[in-house]
């Protein structure tokens, strides 16, 4: 059996408890060593998840038994930790989004290109058993043309959540309810239809007043191959309810609520599609009313397919080049309601919020 692959964090804040988990549960990676721009809070994480905190990141990129490096910082500081890792001969984990650019993204691709390294975007929910249904039975054909595909996330978060970090209450920092929160299911809607031709975006602050961004956004996409779609987001509906992903096809709709699939009924009833249907569960949670509030496990999933890939000499599942696309429609979006129009994709020029 292949000895475990090394991972280093960078930054230990509240998304890299589920890296932790992760790891530590997992037999192919391992949890090696942590930095933060605050030593204390690398150490309290190094204390809890069993690692080393050291002093630097270039303490990280020396180690020889560190071959992954993971980008677990604000969205707006991807760049340079992912770059400087590749360039070190790191494989790289970037948390979502990529980053908040496009030019700093393609940067980060292809600074792993040069090096060598694969790069991976952490959109976890990917992998999660209903949405790989769905991607099946998009892949057979099952659906007949497809007519719409839509997600929506109404979820709350109080507002003291957007004052944990000087970063979650900046719109420039990607704090914003449709690059923070709602891009794992803007990503999903990508990753079942395929690219995105036009959005048209509308945001506003239902429900936080002492931060200046949004916390809602509601868009209407029309999908490259013909299809439209919703995405309807939110952090300010209290209590909060489970995300629900909709793919509508004249020969079949298919419903995920939460991580369990509510919806699966077409025309041409299969042997498995019975299995499909006790796809999930209403135990487990999905972050609806808390942002450490749903499991670990998918992250695992996506760690040990980037870990298969280094070995296999393949891409992982979730590319540099996946997260950009999600991206590139993120940032449509923003631009959308900026300029009070639709906007066509893909994007003639980068999109920086300021």
């Amino acid at each position: 059996m292949a000895e475990p692959l090394g991972f280093g964090l960078v930054g230990c804040g509240l998304v890299s408890q589920f890296h932790g988990q992760a790891l530590n549960a997992s037999s192919e990676g391992k949890l090696v060593a942590c930095w933060d721009l605050a030593p204390e809070r690398a150490q309290e994480f190094a204390d809890e998840y069993g690692a080393e905190a050291v002093s630097s990141f270039e303490d990280l990129l020396q180690r020889d038994d560190i071959q992954v490096i993971s980008v677990l910082t604000p969205n707006a500081h991807h760049e340079q930790y992912a770059v400087a890792a590749a360039e070190a001969g790191k494989h790289v984990l970037v948390e979502k989004p990529p980053e908040m650019t496009l030019a700093k993204t393609d940067h980060m691709i292809a600074a792993a290109r040069e090096a060598g390294v694969k790069l991976a975007i952490c959109l976890q929910v990917r992998f999660r058993k209903p949405i790989e249904a769905m991607k099946k039975a998009l892949e057979q054909g099952r659906f007949g043309r497809l007519l719409h595909a839509d997600a929506f996330m109404k979820w709350h978060r109080p507002q003291d959540y957007y004052y944990r970090d000087p970063w979650r209450s900046s719109r420039a920092a990607g704090a914003g309810v449709t690059i923070q929160h709602a891009f794992h299911y803007l990503d999903l809607l990508h990753h079942l239809m395929g690219p995105v031709a036009r959005v048209q975006a509308r945001m506003s602050n239902l429900g936080h007043p002492g931060v200046e961004l949004e916390d809602t956004t509601l868009c209407f996409l029309d999908y490259a191959n013909g299809a439209q779609g919703v995405l309807e987001a939110s952090t300010a509906f209290y209590p909060g309810t489970d995300i629900r992903i909709e793919v509508n096809g004249e020969n079949g709709t298919a419903i995920m609520e939460g991580e369990r699939i509510t919806t699966w009924a077409f025309r041409d009833e299969q042997p498995g599609d019975d299995q499909v249907r006790n796809l999930g569960s209403e135990e487990v949670r999905t972050a609806a009313g808390g942002a450490a509030d749903f499991a670990y496990f998918e992250h695992q999933w996506l760690i040990e397919d980037l870990i298969a890939a280094i070995r296999e000499r393949r891409d992982p599942r979730v590319r540099g080049l996946d997260g950009r696309g999600s991206l590139e429609i993120a940032l449509a979006m923003y631009k959308s309601a900026d300029e009070l129009r639709p906007v066509e994709l893909p994007l003639e020029q980068d999109y920086v919020l300021e």
